[in-house]
């Protein structure tokens, strides 16, 4: 864990190099993760942002999630999805310093899956503004994202490489809605069938869909 220099102060940060090394010569992808909504107690140690984190770690990616602000040792207040892809940007900046990986692989789960839906937009459409225009996105993962109380109209997103998954029995975010918003987008997606919100004992399997569809393997389950 490590404090990093951030615009509302400083961001809490887990950093796992493969090999202990983030310039390790055999890795060249990093995954960035981002955590459900503070404001009903989400932070970096969610437990489906865990599993990603596992499925990155064991995928040979570096992997790097944190706390935004006002979460943890981060500073701050919550900005409702704004400061928060500020955040993640940040994130993104600190990371290029330290690792020689360019390809990124997105993972964000509820509300933070709107936000690195935005960052994964930020890469896409204005990476010169952050001085990111050599990263290159591997995948997208959104996983239940909040798509009800964000706007998503104006939302562009590297459709190949984006996928989605969520519950059937989501009590937070409408199943309804996260389906509307795959198909408007043409998004992949798999639905965990008798799944909740937050995966409750349905976490393996959540973590064999991330490998399904990442890299290319695009097929839905």
């Amino acid at each position: 864990m490590q404090l990093i220099p951030a615009p509302a102060g400083v961001l809490e940060v887990d950093a796992l190099w493969q090999q202990d090394n983030p310039k390790d010569a055999n890795t060249d992808t990093v995954a960035l993760l981002c955590h459900p909504n503070p404001l009903f107690e989400g932070t970096m140690n969610n437990k489906v942002v865990t599993t990603m984190y596992r499925f990155a770690r064991d995928s040979g990616m570096h992997v790097v999630r944190f706390n935004f602000r006002g979460v943890g040792q981060s500073t701050g207040e919550h900005d409702y999805a704004d400061g928060e892809v500020v955040d993640a940007m940040t994130v993104l900046q600190w990371i290029a310093e330290q690792t020689n990986a360019r390809k990124l692989w997105l993972g964000g789960f509820s509300f933070g899956g709107y936000v690195i839906a935005r960052v994964a937009e930020q890469i896409m459409v204005s990476p010169h503004i952050w001085g990111l225009s050599d990263f290159e996105i591997a995948n997208v993962a959104l996983i239940a994202p909040s798509v009800e109380k964000n706007a998503t109209d104006d939302l562009s997103l590297p459709i190949e490489k984006t996928f989605e998954i969520y519950g059937n029995e989501d009590n937070v975010v409408a199943p309804a809605s996260m389906q509307e918003f795959a198909e408007r987008l043409g998004l992949p997606v798999s639905i965990v069938d008798g799944a909740g919100h937050f995966f409750h004992g349905r976490l393996s399997e959540l973590k064999g869909l991330l490998e399904g569809h990442s890299f290319g393997s695009k097929d839905s389950h």
